[in-house]
């Protein structure tokens, strides 16, 4: 059997606002923009350069109940994280893109690690794998 997780919905305020975050800020890819006429919602899928795997569906909030989780899908934990190649390449360009780190860069014993928000306030690793680590593989 081979099965793999496609997509993870990240619930947002705006479209356009998280398309120009993502594709500007973090460089990820627009994958696919299309308006769905029959339920006046759009299907935006993002993901990040080079990457061929999991993707995230902007989801727009339709329902007030679903509005209360922008920014807190993960109630306050890191919900998503974004492997790289080159951790201090990668940390030195967001900052000067204005990406607020809440937890500044350390050395673990799996790799190099930060903690940055999205436009929303979603906690995320910024990660770089040690060369042996298992995970390393899937971010090359």
């Amino acid at each position: 059997m081979i099965q793999s997780i496609i997509h993870i919905a990240l619930v947002v305020k705006d479209y356009d606002e998280a398309i120009d975050f993502y594709t500007n800020k973090l460089h990820f890819n627009l994958v696919e923009d299309t308006y769905q006429v029959e339920q006046d919602k759009r299907w935006v899928v993002v993901s990040p350069p080079g990457s061929n795997g999991t993707t995230i569906l902007l989801a727009r909030a339709s329902k007030p109940e679903q509005e209360t989780f922008i920014g807190n899908q993960a109630g306050g934990r890191v919900f998503l994280f974004l492997g790289t190649d080159n951790f201090d390449r990668d940390y030195q360009e967001m900052i000067e893109l204005g990406i607020e780190f809440i937890r500044e860069p350390k050395v673990q014993d799996y790799g190099k690690v930060a903690v940055f928000k999205d436009l929303y306030g979603n906690l995320w690793d910024l990660v770089q794998f040690n060369e042996n680590h298992p995970m390393n593989a899937r971010v090359k």
